[in-house]
């Protein structure tokens, strides 16, 4: 089944788009010929300002460059979308240790955490849409999940923690269509470079980790990076309990300035006490029970003995660059992953009555084993055409997923005891657990994409894009139920326009469509894609007397496909809800000693078509709050006697949200505030980094009125580390 995309005006664009691509590349084989026929193209130009191609290292906290958006090194200004760059050194200064998610507390339109902390899952929103699963994705390739079988990378593994505002199919394949979150990796530098940190938290989770890069044996032209990292410890739930290791050693090759190999593996293991903080009744939480009031934040519901959250994963890829003589470059991108994961837990799960003096009780067992495969191939090169520049574009990618997805679970009607909050822990015996869901997802798609970043009249810059994927899912029921396949194909595209101004202003639009493939069922048989549009306009300011980037922006987002629940608990895909909002952000080196982030954001979230449900038209969608802030100001010592002594704090604010569709149940709003302390000479740096600061007690979010997760406790990680 073929899908069209709806709006004329867009399918008239992006088709205009292809086009231009096409005719553009066909005129910059003829515009320059030698006396013997050959064809004359200008070389590639790219300016790194410090950041090795949008990949390195971040002066500050201000990027200007980015590979997030279009896949190539382009200045954050001419990507006709919001961009938001988390760099390692505000990594680092807001004391950011175990989680992607964490990393992203301070951005615009971008919901984290929304249950609070999970050791093992990164939980991202954003643009009112959930990017945990279809948005996560490691050097623009794609971290396939569904279900269990999520992929997970330690930010201290990364340079940047990148996040595209909207829609991002066109270049990506399948993708969230609120925006993605797209990790870069460290990568090796010739450049001698060792460094070590140890570290413990107040609740005695402590961490170990090195990084080290530099020439192989004084060799020119091979370099090497190994990164390394081990933690373990407690939690602040009582009897959370974990360890974890992580190692990604990598080299590159580079015989000459025209060619690159990046070689490069990551492997990590996780073994914890699997605790349950995101899965506590609304009742007893957000609103006290009449019979317990609320449940401690550190309450564990589970079972020491029985509760296990395992798993190991590991991933090997390169990334092969090679620029020819006509200013033609490939490069080659690919990946393989695998993932063992288990996780058995003994949970609440009061979906019943929430005002008597019982706690519903639930336990599962899941086994997630996933294979995954990525390569991406592109071709690219910049011209000029009758005075007008032209950066050139045209890939081929493939994934394939594969997820084997076997849960048992308690039987309805089997249910552990109900449990009083009160009176914790318990020793009530744990019912058999019996199959409850046994299936193998595979996903397997190609597409064909292109891009022209188009520079003309002295300040213009027009990017045009297009897509065409074709996807193959099945879904193989090993219990009888039911095997389901898709086939579909899809048309994606963008259309942005932009106008530098010699200030440092440059103000854009954009409209793109974009699809999301979906694993999995539902009563109509395997899951459709998801499908839509965006329209975004907005400004972009890098003033020439200060070195910060400040960025607004508006946007609507139509997603149709949309999965709704129907009254008889049956899922169904006929939903569609638009997203609309704004966005402002601000990332300032202000001089040597002074570093800012300021940012704020409003969602207006609705079901525009509910057909299962009509009285939720028109309804806000549950769990993400409606608006955010956030500050964060940072100030080092350079000269005196308190030279190297640096402090930063920030404020984070979280709106109301809904804890169902309906909007019956709110969940209210929020202000936690965060510190630093840092002394470093000599190379040595200790740190002192408190989150919650005055240990404020909320909930963070809740998916339905059954599980909803109370945020943060305050945390405080000392942290020494050495550069040698």
């Amino acid at each position: 089944m073929k899908k069209s995309i709806k709006s004329p005006l867009i399918r008239v664009g992006l088709w205009a788009g292809v086009a231009a691509l096409g005719l553009n590349a066909g005129w910059a084989l003829a515009q320059s010929t030698n006396e013997d026929g050959s064809t004359v193209l200008e070389p590639i130009i790219v300016q790194s300002n410090g950041e090795q191609g949008g990949t390195g290292p971040v002066k500050g906290y201000v990027a200007k460059q980015t590979t997030t958006g279009s896949k190539t090194a382009t200045p954050l200004k001419e990507i006709p979308q919001s961009v938001s760059v988390v760099g390692r050194e505000e990594l680092e200064d807001r004391g950011v240790v175990d989680k992607v998610d964490q990393a992203l507390l301070y951005t615009p339109g971008v919901f984290a955490q929304p249950y609070g902390s999970d050791p093992d899952t990164d939980w991202i929103y954003v643009r009112g849409f959930n990017a945990s699963q279809t948005g996560l994705f490691l050097d623009n390739m794609a971290l396939t999940s569904h279900a269990f079988g999520n992929f997970q990378v330690d930010p201290f593994m990364l340079e940047r923690v990148e996040v595209l505002k909207g829609p991002a199919s066109v270049l990506l394949g399948g993708a969230n269509a609120g925006g993605v979150i797209n990790m870069v990796r460290k990568r090796p530098s010739d450049e001698p470079y060792a460094y070590t940190e140890v570290g413990i938290d107040n609740n005695g989770n402590g961490f170990l980790g090195f990084d080290a890069s530099g020439k192989v044996s004084d060799n020119e032209g091979i370099d090497y990076r190994v990164t390394g990292k081990l933690a373990g410890g407690n939690g602040y739930s009582d009897e959370q309990k974990d360890i974890r290791g992580i190692f990604m050693p990598q080299v590159t090759f580079q015989p000459d300035d025209n060619t690159s190999l990046n070689i490069w593996a990551y492997v990590s293991h996780l073994d914890q006490t699997h605790t349950s903080n995101g899965l506590l009744p609304y009742s007893g939480t957000v609103v006290a029970n009449p019979f317990f009031g609320k449940i401690d934040r550190d309450a564990y519901f589970g079972n020491a003995d029985f509760d296990i959250g395992r798993s190991t994963q590991a991933m090997v890829g390169y990334e092969f660059q090679h620029e020819f003589d006509e200013g033609w470059k490939f490069t080659q991108n690919l990946r393989y992953g695998y993932l063992d994961k288990r996780e058995r837990q003994l949970y609440p799960f009061d979906y019943a009555d929430q005002t008597d003096a019982d706690v519903l009780m639930y336990a599962d067992d899941v086994r997630s084993k996933a294979n995954s495969f990525n390569v991406d191939n592109r071709i690219e090169n910049q011209f000029d055409v009758a005075g007008i520049n032209h950066k050139v574009m045209i890939g081929l990618d493939y994934r394939n997923y594969r997820l084997d997805n076997n849960q048992l679970a308690t039987p309805f009607g089997f249910y552990p005891n109900p449990v009083n909050p009160n009176d914790l822990p318990y020793s009530f015996p744990i019912p058999p657990l019996t199959p409850s869901t046994h299936q193998i997802y595979s996903i397997n798609q190609v597409g064909i994409y292109a891009q022209d970043q188009i520079k003309f009249g002295n300040g213009w810059i027009a990017t045009l894009n297009g897509r065409f994927d074709y996807l193959d899912s099945e879904v193989d029921d090993r219990l009888g139920t039911g095997d389901y396949s898709l086939s579909e194909t899809a048309w994606s595209g963008r259309a942005g326009l932009a106008y530098e101004f010699d200030n440092g202003l440059t103000p854009y639009a954009s409209v793109s469509t974009f699809f999301s493939p979906l694993v999995g069922t539902s009563a109509d048989g395997a899951l459709k894609p998801e499908e839509g549009e965006q329209y975004e306009a907005g400004v972009k300011y890098e003033p020439n007397w200060l070195d910060g980037v400040l960025t607004a922006s508006l946007f609507q987002i139509d997603k149709q496909n949309y999965t709704v629940s129907t009254p008889t608990f049956v899922s169904r895909q006929l939903g569609e809800v638009r997203s609309r909002g704004i966005e402002i952000e601000g990332k300032i080196n202000l001089n040597e000693n002074w570093k800012t982030i300021a940012s704020a954001s409003y969602t207006d979230l609705e079901f525009t078509k509910n057909p299962s449900d009509p009285s939720l038209q028109g309804k806000t969608p549950l769990l993400v709050p409606n608006s955010q802030a956030s500050l964060w100001l940072d100030y080092t010592v350079t000269d005196g006697a308190f030279e190297g002594f640096g402090l930063g704090a920030g404020a984070r604010y979280r709106g109301k949200s809904w804890a169902d569709d309906a909007n019956n149940f709110r969940v209210p709003d929020a202000v936690v505030f965060d510190a630093g302390i840092r002394y470093e000479k000599n190379g040595w740096k200790t740190s002192l980094n408190v989150t919650n600061l005055f240990d404020k007690e909320y909930v963070a979010g809740c998916n339905t009125t059954i599980f909803c997760g109370y945020g943060e406790a305050r945390t405080a990680t000392l942290k020494i580390s050495k550069v040698w």
